[in-house]
């Protein structure tokens, strides 16, 4: 690509030179601890790069709508300053979800329309979007995400839905769908992420990309979200190698945190490519509590199973007990409507009045009234229980088992249809939800972290992930083990057809 370092200009109309266009499609589908490299070589700029990456964002969007908030002329004076941060990812461009991340200087939505409309600046950083500064990333702009990020699909009324890239008629999965949609477009090679009940792992499901859930407490979500919570952040990506330097460059405590994850004993990165040793597996292939699981993903999961075998690991039919309590979900609700009740509250500080029905989309306002009637003690009481199964959950882990296999969602991406708003009954997309994301919300309960990869795609060319958990602190061997099956199992020639 030396070719391409040359400085390039818009013509008069506004045209992109050929240059731009060809360094756009040559690094499309490049990740970005190589498009980094190009950046520390010189054999690129960051400038460059970042034109590479608005014109597929301008090419590719609109068919899918993952980006509905651009920053391109900010992004345009961060990438040409030359005080630019030097992490390890300088100079790649980069994208925020829509939810909880605050940027200094530019709007977050929360994929509300109250506050899209009302277009509030955020006045500082959130700890995490600081560290994804100093790693050099050029941030570009905001994607798609549910209100509240409460649904496993990406549809707001604020900003309408986010389409699959393989299939537009498809969810690209959520809260984090816009995120997913854009990396599995090639818009950008990663893009951050979070995950409160799945939302990582779902839509990279849904898009065929790495999505890794690090542990509780593992990368701070301070100064203003609580870690005692159930979500956590990090990226969608296309590679491994990827997400184990990301989170290398973002892990660690915040100030004030209680819940901190254990130092790991070297960098993340270093995983990438090391030995695993034979581990112990247990293979979920059936919905732990007698619901429906679609026969694709069994075949995923159960091809995924031979495959480890293949690899030298032993993969037996056993999983946790406690994931078969008929319980479950009215545990995780209690606490996932209350969170959404605070979410409430914070929406109404941020515009200097109290939110109404009028102001919230029914899915999300049933269940704030829901939190609202529970007193302190059946909170508590909630809180208590879901400590309890975090206890039983764990362990599996404990007495002998490294890592647990089970397909991540329980049918390929689902019609954006199904998820649809519906006043007359407005619980209908949440439990619509619940069928479809059945094996991501426990490990938001347990703390523990999981890992969605792309080794499977059914008869209509879906992606079809499969999830691997395991011990609280771990993230290390879930790296080894990921890296091990994409070198065995490629993934990264299978791209979408581009919607143009």
């Amino acid at each position: 690509m030396g070719h391409l370092r040359k400085a390039f200009h818009f013509t008069a109309d506004g045209a992109r030179p050929k240059v731009v266009s060809e360094l756009a499609e040559q690094t499309r589908w490049m990740d970005a601890t190589d498009q980094a490299r190009l950046v520390a070589t010189g054999e690129v700029t960051a400038s460059e790069l970042l034109e590479a990456a608005i014109e597929r964002i301008e090419q590719s969007n609109p068919a899918l709508n993952a980006v509905v908030i651009e920053w391109f002329d900010h992004a345009r004076s961060i990438a040409a300053d030359p005080d630019l941060p030097d992490g390890p990812f300088r100079g790649v461009p980069f994208l925020l979800k829509d939810l909880y991340t605050s940027f200094a200087g530019q709007t977050l939505s929360n994929g509300n329309v109250a506050l899209k409309e009302a277009g509030k600046i955020d006045v500082a950083d959130t700890t995490l979007v600081a560290r994804f500064k100093a790693a050099g990333l050029v941030i570009a702009g905001r994607t798609n995400s549910p209100e509240m990020g409460s649904l496993p699909t990406t549809q707001p009324l604020a900003w309408g839905p986010t389409r699959n890239p393989w299939a537009l008629d498809r969810t690209a999965g959520g809260s984090s769908g816009g995120a997913a949609a854009a990396v599995a477009a090639g818009m950008v090679p990663f893009a951050n992420a979070s995950d409160g009940g799945g939302s990582i792992r779902i839509p990279a499901s849904c898009c065929g990309l790495v999505g890794l859930k690090p542990s509780q407490g593992r990368i701070t979500v301070g100064p203003a979200r609580a870690e005692t919570g159930l979500g956590v952040e990090l990226c969608v990506s296309r590679t491994v190698r990827d997400t184990a330097g990301l989170l290398d460059a973002v892990r660690g405590p915040g100030v004030g945190d209680s819940v901190i994850a254990p130092t790991p004993r070297r960098p993340y990165v270093a995983e990438v490519g090391a030995d695993p040793g034979r581990l112990r597996i247990g293979l979920l292939d059936v919905h732990p509590r007698g619901e429906f699981l679609h026969q694709d993903c069994i075949s995923a999961v159960r091809t995924t199973a031979s495959l480890l075998e293949q690899l030298g690991h032993i993969v037996e039919p056993a999983w946790p007990a406690a994931l078969a309590d008929a319980t479950l979900t009215k545990k995780f609700m209690a606490l996932w409507a209350t969170q959404l009740a605070m979410a409430s509250r914070g929406f109404s500080e941020t515009l200097g009045r109290e939110v109404t029905a009028d102001d919230i989309e029914p899915v999300n306002w049933v269940l704030i009234e829901r939190a609202q009637r529970l007193s302190a003690v059946d909170y508590a009481a909630a809180q208590a229980e879901v400590w309890a199964f975090r206890r039983a959950l764990q362990q599996w882990w404990a007495d002998g088992w490294d890592l647990l296999l089970t397909p991540t969602v329980a049918e390929p991406p689902p019609p954006l249809s199904e998820f649809e708003n519906n006043p007359q009954h407005p619980t209908a997309p949440m439990r619509r939800g619940g069928q479809f994301a059945a094996f991501t919300p426990p490990f938001n309960m347990s703390g523990q972290p999981a890992i969605s990869l792309p080794l499977h795609r059914n008869a209509d060319g879906l992606p079809i992930g499969i999830q691997l958990a395991t011990a609280y602190g771990r993230e290390d061997i879930l790296i080894r083990v990921a890296a091990q099956l994409e070198s065995a199992q490629p993934w990264s020639s299978d791209h979408p057809t581009i919607p143009c």
